[in-house]
């Protein structure tokens, strides 16, 4: 698995835990959602991403958008 991969599945999984979050305990879990969002995007134009750092600590071979 790559890097990239790794990230969209990290991302993927931290949005769908919000939503259960804020179904479940309390709307104010939508900010993290909304953190989440605001960090896919701005990954997507700066190519830096605090999770991809992350991932390359532990050995995660890297990927074509995370280098």
């Amino acid at each position: 698995m790559s890097i990239d991969r790794a990230v969209f599945r990290f991302a993927g999984v931290m949005v769908l835990l919000s939503v259960v979050l804020t179904y479940y305990v309390s709307e104010y879990f939508l900010l993290f959602t909304t953190f989440i969002g605001l960090n896919l995007v701005q990954s997507s134009f700066t190519g830096f991403c605090p999770a991809a750092m992350f991932f390359r600590m532990f050995g995660v071979k890297s990927g074509c958008a995370f280098k």
